[in-house]
Protein backbone atom coordinates (compact mmCIF):
# COMPACT_ATOMS: atom_id res chain seq x y z
CA UNK A 1 0.00 0.00 0.00
CA UNK A 2 1.51 3.38 -1.29
CA UNK A 3 0.17 5.66 1.91
CA UNK A 4 1.28 8.93 -0.54
CA UNK A 5 -1.81 8.13 -3.17
CA UNK A 6 -4.91 9.27 -1.97
CA UNK A 7 -6.80 6.68 -3.62
CA UNK A 8 -4.91 3.86 -1.23
CA UNK A 9 -5.15 6.34 1.91
CA UNK A 10 -9.21 6.70 0.86
CA UNK A 11 -9.11 3.04 0.40
CA UNK A 12 -7.40 1.98 4.17
CA UNK A 13 -9.53 5.12 5.96
CA UNK A 14 -13.01 3.19 4.58
CA UNK A 15 -11.11 -0.56 6.18
CA UNK A 16 -10.33 1.13 9.24
CA UNK A 17 -13.69 3.09 9.86
CA UNK A 18 -15.44 -0.06 9.56
CA UNK A 19 -13.45 -2.08 11.96
CA UNK A 20 -13.74 0.83 14.20
CA UNK A 21 -17.78 0.78 13.58
CA UNK A 22 -17.44 -3.29 14.39
CA UNK A 23 -15.38 -2.49 17.23
CA UNK A 24 -17.76 -0.06 18.71
CA UNK A 25 -20.98 -2.39 18.09
CA UNK A 26 -19.20 -5.44 19.68
CA UNK A 27 -17.65 -3.14 22.86
CA UNK A 28 -21.12 -2.13 23.49
CA UNK A 29 -22.50 -5.12 23.37
CA UNK A 30 -19.57 -6.55 25.58
CA UNK A 31 -20.37 -4.03 28.52
CA UNK A 32 -23.83 -5.08 28.89
CA UNK A 33 -22.67 -8.30 29.94
CA UNK A 34 -22.50 -8.25 33.78
CA UNK A 35 -19.97 -11.44 33.18
CA UNK A 36 -17.80 -9.20 31.00
CA UNK A 37 -14.13 -10.19 30.20
CA UNK A 38 -12.16 -7.34 31.40
CA UNK A 39 -9.32 -7.73 30.09
CA UNK A 40 -10.60 -8.41 26.47
CA UNK A 41 -12.74 -5.43 26.99
CA UNK A 42 -10.33 -3.28 28.02
CA UNK A 43 -8.17 -4.90 24.95
CA UNK A 44 -10.64 -4.05 22.43
CA UNK A 45 -11.45 -0.66 24.10
CA UNK A 46 -7.08 0.24 23.72
CA UNK A 47 -7.36 -1.38 19.46
CA UNK A 48 -10.49 0.81 19.18
CA UNK A 49 -8.53 3.92 20.47
CA UNK A 50 -4.94 2.97 18.03
CA UNK A 51 -7.76 2.74 15.48
CA UNK A 52 -9.07 6.21 15.79
CA UNK A 53 -5.68 7.65 16.12
CA UNK A 54 -4.48 5.57 12.68
CA UNK A 55 -7.64 7.22 11.15
CA UNK A 56 -6.70 10.69 11.98
CA UNK A 57 -3.07 10.12 10.82
CA UNK A 58 -4.06 9.25 7.40
CA UNK A 59 -6.90 11.95 7.19
CA UNK A 60 -4.15 14.62 7.90
CA UNK A 61 -2.31 13.12 5.19
CA UNK A 62 -5.26 14.11 2.40
CA UNK A 63 -4.74 17.64 3.51
CA UNK A 64 -2.48 19.46 1.17
CA UNK A 65 0.60 20.98 2.79
CA UNK A 66 -0.29 25.16 2.99
CA UNK A 67 2.50 27.11 2.79
CA UNK A 68 2.42 29.95 5.12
Amino acid sequence: MNYSDPGDIAQKLAALREEHRDLDRAIAAMAEDPAVDQLGLRRMKKRKLKLRDWISLLESRLIPDIDA
